[in-house]
């Protein structure tokens, strides 16, 4: 896919899984509302980002706190439920590139309650998180973290979501 040419929703598949007893999507976080913010992401990063995909698949799992500590435990080794995991799996034969998000919806409306932030404003941080990371974006050092940080921001914007870091 050229890095120029803008990303066009038949190229991204996006399978919503809601397994939360706790949560019900709502027109703010409907799956044309996730579809919307998902392909916005991947544009923005088409924008300026070389990649090597012409489809993507993603599939967002949003679970309750069980599942989403037992998934963080087994993968990342830490006992306790995370707000969000992703699970890039690369590029296959059909250069369609797939990936994972889980989003644990009572960890997001926790930190939400937290941080004094409106419950859809975080979640939808939450998701361009895990978007960046299927995209092979992480944040393992300063360099790292702000570039993914800038990117979140940016994004965010679009959908009129201030900064998530101030």
């Amino acid at each position: 896919m050229s890095n120029t040419s803008p990303f066009r929703a038949e190229q991204l598949h996006l399978i919503v899984q809601n397994e939360s007893a706790h949560l019900v999507l709502n027109e703010e976080l409907s799956e044309d509302t996730l579809h919307e913010l998902s392909l916005k992401s991947i544009d923005i990063v088409s924008a300026d980002y070389e990649n090597d995909f012409e489809e993507i698949e993603l599939t967002l799992r949003i679970v309750d706190e069980e599942e989403a500590q037992q998934l963080n435990q087994q993968y990342r080794h830490k006992d306790y439920p995370t707000n969000v995991l992703t699970f890039e799996y690369g590029i296959d034969e059909t250069a369609t590139l797939r990936a994972d998000i889980v989003i644990c919806a009572a960890v997001v409306q926790k930190e939400a309650d937290e941080q004094n932030k409106a419950f859809a404003a975080h979640f939808k941080h939450l998701l361009v998180h895990g978007i960046l990371h299927s995209l092979g974006f992480d944040h393992q050092n300063d360099e790292e973290a702000d570039t993914m940080e800038a990117l979140e921001i940016a994004i965010l914007a679009h959908f009129l979501i201030k900064n998530p870091y101030i």
